[in-house]
């Protein structure tokens, strides 16, 4: 990395300010120049239009340019002036015609300013040994609901190398298999890989779709306060239970129990092949029933009561319309998106 790469990591120029400065537009560059160790050399600064820095030292007297402050091995104390002086010119540069950014990328960048507009939530750099790495956490929680971090890129494929920045999210298993077959998504890197997915950061996949998948992984993290209702979809096999002859009896039924699902909560459940629909909405009316039931495909430690609220019609809520929610596979009890549960409200009018 060269000295400019390094003092320039984490900035954004702004070419406002480098006119202001001294500046003189050439072409495609922006160029100056300020003469150090009284006027024994001059520095050259070059600056293109994606922002990039490169500068240059020439001796005065014969114009030649000076190069031993580049070299990693060089000693003596007028190298190291030189060097310093150097570095001084570069850093008033970056003070006054740069902004500091808290990512080396522009779509981490973007990722934390649409983080902060939404949740109001700042990166928290917590490791001096890895000072790339910060982590979003929910203010009342306190949990983590993503990580960005900066690593080399064989860490994630063995056939590739360079720096590169990643977002950890946080997500249910059956929906991280699928999207661990698309292109940008990995196995999470320093993480649980049962419950996390790295995201890498090089715009290979969009600001908004990961954006939703951090929605999701925050609504793991919110505190239900005042006893606030969530809303469930849960899976049911009509192989192995028939709902609608349960139904007929009594509109209240026991059904197995997530360990997070509470009280007043909301259930709707999916039915499997061959309705793969929502055809259900049930109410929480008690939980932690003790039940013990087992066979080959269903055990049950314990269980919840819940009581009918409406019913909807095969293929209302198919799998295929919940596919457009960003829902693609329903293997135990998740969280229904927010998005799906205003869609829902809508036809229930």
């Amino acid at each position: 990395m060269t000295i400019e790469e390094e003092l320039f990591q984490k900035t954004k120029i702004d070419f406002d300010k480098i006119f202001k400065y001294g500046f003189k537009k050439d072409k495609s560059l922006y160029k100056y120049s300020k003469n150090i160790m009284n006027n024994t050399f001059r520095v050259d600064i070059e600056i293109n239009n994606d922002g990039i820095v490169k500068g240059k030292v020439y001796d005065v007297s014969f114009g030649d340019e000076y190069t031993n402050f580049r070299i990693e091995d060089s000693t003596g104390s007028f190298v190291g002036q030189v060097k310093d002086e150097f570095k001084k010119v570069l850093k008033d540069i970056r003070r006054n015609c740069f902004t500091r950014e808290a990512f080396i990328y522009e779509q981490s960048n973007r990722i934390t300013k649409v983080i902060k507009e939404k949740y109001g939530d700042e990166p928290e750099f917590e490791w001096e040994k890895f000072p790339g790495y910060a982590t979003f956490r929910n203010k009342d929680s306190k949990k983590w609901y993503g990580i960005i971090m900066n690593l080399d890129k064989s860490k994630l494929d063995e056939k590739s190398t360079g720096e590169v920045e990643i977002i950890d999210i946080k997500l249910e298993p059956n929906e991280k298999e699928y999207l661990l077959k698309q292109e940008g998504f990995y196995p999470a890197y320093h993480m649980n890989k049962k419950n996390w997915i790295t995201v890498i950061l090089n715009n290979t996949i969009s600001d908004e779709e990961i954006m939703k998948l951090i929605e999701k992984s925050y609504s793991y993290t919110v505190v239900n306060k005042n006893n606030a209702k969530n809303e469930w979809i849960v899976p049911a096999n009509p192989q192995y239970f028939d709902i609608e002859k349960v139904l007929k009896e009594n509109n209240t039924i026991i059904w197995k129990q997530s360990t997070d699902i509470k009280i007043n909560d909301i259930v709707y459940l999916y039915v499997a092949k061959p309705y793969s629909s929502i055809m259900y909405k049930f109410k929480v009316i008690e939980v932690n029933i003790p039940y013990e039931y087992k066979n080959e495909n269903i055990e049950m430690q314990k269980a919840m009561r819940i009581d009918l609220i409406r019913r909807y019609e095969e293929g209302k809520l198919s799998f295929s319309k919940l596919k457009n929610f960003g829902i693609h596979v329903i293997r135990g009890p998740r969280y229904m998106p927010l998005a799906l549960s205003k869609y829902i409200n809508r036809i229930e009018r």
